[in-house]
């Protein structure tokens, strides 16, 4: 039931995580700096301004949090984007709207309260108590005193006084509860017809003053954007293992050097009889535990094949007792050196003890024994083969990437040079945007999205490299690209395509795909409005001719119908039935007959008491919105001209 409510929390989350406990370590005493420094100031909250250099710490902290979470995942080329540094903005702007209204509001924590925060941090807790030892050793692991801690902690704790009341004070009633969770309950069948577009294109005719018309009305959406056509090398594993060869030679050196990899150790299947005898155990019980061992040695060679009785009767190991005693397989090294000592030393089949270990007194029972097997090297040949050209292929991608660093700032005009000292092709690829290769029909190279090539060339290093300056306007080889740890790349603009609208001849066939798809669209809408107008006068000759089976749906399971449809499914007015409506669908649109509503079923305790929470929860979230936007116009936010700067990554520090 609950799903419904937290897919539409998202908004409510960021304003928890952001508002509720933030981290306000973006503001210090900055405004003599400022003014000498001439920073950009990208807002203003009361009259302070938020600087660039206020902006840049949060983002770095945003990006750290991204790349302690994605790893070696983490690109920031493609994280930074402007949405990201628009949310980052107005988070700045947000916390120091809370900070002042802090401030103003003379909002204090008391020691007692700091200690009871502190107390109940579970890290610096041991047994389920506050532990000062685990305290200080955290905090020292931080690199934080407890002062600096405490202080930080003390003024978090007040600026969240500025915004939970608002939250934790709303109530939802039990009316409001209830009806949510009648609405969410709610089941309705419905049945589908489809009108596919595609079945309606065969009767489209697009005319040429229709594209024409259509071209000089749309220049806007027809604009290429800027690219470049750029040469490049590039070094991976399919470059470096270029021409290997392995010879019989090499094959046999390796398979002698590591005749450990290729062999199977000699092992044996082995049983065992364990007494067990307590570390601390006086002589006597020592004594009388090896006597039982060596009773029961002699009644097992007198009746091997009742050694497995023997050993669930009297063996004390808990862990093989109730399989007969049974160890497996065992190779040296595998069990204390008293008893493996005696297990390699005998023959098959011999039963011997007492063997005293550590753990007591074993009877010992070898079963089978699997010498040394070593695989011939016809059977390995082909994984000595790959395994030396991996490393060949390694050492030569150290050597290639370090020659192709050395190298490429030493003629900066020209790629040829450095291919020619690394025996690698200069190769090409048109159409290179700021964010990836072009398409086809837009001057992209002719390359397979998923094909090896294309997969490189719109890694987003690759473009931001492309448009760096010396890159993009001098024309000059770049520096080594580290794409993987094993696939490295350096490039050169060698024409750079200007913005611009494509000739109609080169896009008409785009434009005739269009308008039919389009014109298709409309005459499936108009067929199926018919259709529901037929079915509501009851013209129709068969009401269900066409419908696909029934179906049942709510609000949490929509089952084949899209959200949009189910959004209005869900409101059509159930007094009277059955009731058609026509909606847009993923291949054209849709007839929908709804013929039954079912209530939803009375709500567990539990389950209307979570869904309280719930509302609550997005409530007090949207109470906290309104009274941050409150804040906004109270301390007269003002965002300036240098935000959609920063924004946009014009002042990027970064770049």
């Amino acid at each position: 039931m609950f799903d419904f409510i937290r897919q539409h929390q998202r908004w409510m989350q960021g304003i928890l995580i952001l508002l509720i406990l933030p981290s306000f370590a973006f503001f210090g005493v900055q405004s003599y700096t400022s003014f000498m420094n001439r920073e950009p100031e990208l807002a203003t909250v009361d009259g302070s301004g938020i600087t660039l250099s206020d902006f840049n710490r949060a983002r770095k902290a945003q990006l750290d949090q991204y790349q302690s979470v994605l790893g070696g995942q983490f690109d920031p080329a493609t994280l930074d984007t402007a949405e990201m540094r628009k949310q980052v903005l107005n988070n700045v702007i947000d916390q120091k709207t809370v900070a002042l209204a802090a401030e103003k509001g003379r909002f204090t924590v008391s020691d007692e309260t700091l200690r009871r925060t502190i107390a109940s941090i579970p890290a610096v807790q041991q047994d389920g108590q506050f532990s000062p030892e685990r305290y200080h050793q955290i905090l020292a692991s931080q690199g934080m005193t407890a002062t600096g801690f405490e202080n930080s902690l003390r003024r978090d704790l007040a600026l969240a006084q500025v915004l939970s009341p608002v939250s934790s004070s709303v109530l939802v009633p039990d009316a409001v509860v209830q009806k949510f969770a009648a609405l969410l309950g709610e089941k309705r069948v419905v049945a589908v017809q489809s009108f596919n577009a595609d079945g309606y294109k065969k009767s489209v005719i697009v005319t040429p003053e229709q594209i024409n018309a259509w071209y000089e009305s749309n220049q806007a959406s027809l604009q290429i954007p800027e690219s470049v056509d750029i040469e490049y090398l590039l070094v991976n594993e399919s470059a470096a293992s270029k021409d290997i060869t392995v010879s019989d030679a090499d094959i046999d050196a390796f398979y002698k050097q590591n005749q450990a990899r290729y062999s199977q150790p000699e092992r044996r299947r082995v049983s065992h009889i364990l007494i067990e005898v307590a570390p601390d155990a006086t002589p006597e019980l020592k004594k009388k535990a090896q006597e039982l061992a060596t009773d029961l040695t002699k009644q097992a060679n007198a009746h091997p094949p009742g050694f497995s009785d023997l050993a669930k009767k009297f063996s004390q190991d808990t862990g093989s007792k109730d399989s007969g005693g049974d160890l497996g397989w065992i190779t040296k090294g595998m069990l204390v050196p008293q008893v493996e000592s005696e297990i390699f030393a005998v023959d098959k089949g011999t039963i011997s003890g007492p063997v005293e270990s550590p753990f007591g007194y074993h009877v010992i029972h070898v079963a089978d024994i699997q010498p040394i097997t070593v695989k011939p090297l016809g059977e390995v040949k082909a994984d000595i083969v790959t395994e030396i050209r991996k490393q060949i292929s390694s050492d030569r991608f150290a050597t290639m990437s370090d020659k192709m660093t050395k190298l490429i700032y030493d003629q900066r005009d020209s790629l040829k040079p450095v291919a020619d000292a690394l025996g690698l092709p200069v190769l090409t690829a048109q159409g290179l945007s700021r964010t990836g290769l072009l398409p086809v029909n837009q001057g992209g190279s002719k390359l397979e999205e998923s094909s090896p090539e294309a997969v490189v060339l719109n890694n987003p290093k690759v473009a931001q490299t492309a448009f760096s300056a010396d890159v993009f306007k001098s024309r000059l080889n770049s520096g080594v690209i580290t794409l993987s740890p094993d696939t490295m790349l350096a490039l050169r603009v060698s024409k750079v395509n200007g913005t611009h609208v494509p000739p109609l001849k080169d896009v008409s066939e785009v434009i005739n795909s269009k308008l039919t798809v389009e014109k298709a669209l409309e005459l499936a809408k108009l067929a199926a409005d018919k259709r529901v107008e037929e079915l509501k006068s009851g013209q129709a000759a068969s009401k269900l001719k066409g419908f696909d089976a029934p179906l049942t749906i709510s609000r949490q399971n929509r089952g084949s119908l899209t959200k949009e449809q189910v959004d209005r499914v869900m409101v059509l007015d159930a007094k009277v039935l059955p009731q058609f409506v026509s909606m847009p669908a993923a291949t054209g649109y849709d007839v929908i007959e709804l013929s039954k509503v079912e209530a939803a079923p009375q709500a567990e305790p539990g389950q209307l008491a979570q869904l309280r929470q719930e509302l609550a929860q997005a409530l007090g979230g949207a109470e906290e919105r309104a009274a941050l936007a409150v804040l906004r116009q109270t301390y007269k936010v003002e965002m300036l001209p240098a935000a959609a700067k920063v924004i946009s990554g014009e002042l990027d520090e970064q770049k």
